[in-house]
């Protein structure tokens, strides 16, 4: 199983890219998310990458992060969810994007994508609901996969531009994941506090972790 790839652009296509890997050449399918933000053609790029093999297919799909790697997987689990329509939810919202969606139970946003028709995002929400303190609890663990893996130089045969180093990780989503840690051991449900947690952060993306879970108890607190 290809887990990861390394090595310099060769081409890139509507919905696919080339990889050199010290010679060997591998097709790799992205969102379109990801494929805008991947470098120039020559320049060196590092993708988590994920493998369907069938009796007639063999296809990799790629991934800038952990996360978003996780996400696919888990989309793809739901029925009626295939790669092509998992790569068009994460390129619409991206891994933040279908963290927040599925735990406020928000299938509106997931049906947005392309293909996706208000059955199949309802099922998504519904099926990963408890899923979601899982993802958002690897912000914290492998914080720095949030951005991507480190880019690494494959013995190019002709100059390139050196590959930009990967950006520190996301502060937030380490305060997501701290948060979400921490109204666990105050006793609160995983898909409550996932819920609070998101939509506290989609209100204030640069929250420190105690803004977090001071918004998240907010939210959580009965009414009335």
């Amino acid at each position: 199983m290809i887990g990861k790839l390394t090595g310099r652009l060769d081409y890139r296509a509507p919905d696919h890219i080339l990889i050199d890997v010290r010679g060997v050449g591998y097709i790799v399918y992205c969102s379109e998310r990801t494929l805008a933000a991947l470098p120039g053609v020559g320049e060196a790029v590092s993708l988590y990458t994920d493998m369907v093999v069938r009796e007639d297919l063999m296809q990799l799909y790629g991934f800038p992060s952990l996360v978003e790697k996780e996400w696919h997987r888990l989309l793809c689990s739901v029925q009626g969810v295939g790669a092509k329509v998992s790569l068009a939810v994460l390129g619409t919202l991206g891994p933040d994007g279908v963290s927040r969606a599925v735990a406020l139970g928000d299938w509106a946003s997931v049906k947005a994508a392309k293909g996706v028709g208000p059955k199949t995002a309802q099922r998504v929400v519904l099926d990963l609901k408890d899923k979601v303190p899982g993802v958002m609890a690897m912000g914290g663990t492998i914080a720095e996969a949030m951005d991507g893996p480190t880019l690494e130089v494959i013995e190019p045969s002709v100059p390139a531009a050196k590959p930009k180093a990967a950006k520190p990780p996301k502060r937030n989503a380490t305060a997501q994941a701290d948060a979400l840690s921490a109204l666990g051991n105050l006793g609160y449900g995983p898909g409550d506090a996932a819920a609070a947690v998101a939509e506290a952060a989609g209100a204030n993306p640069e929250a420190e972790t105690s803004d977090l879970i001071r918004a998240a108890l907010q939210l959580l607190a009965p009414k009335g």
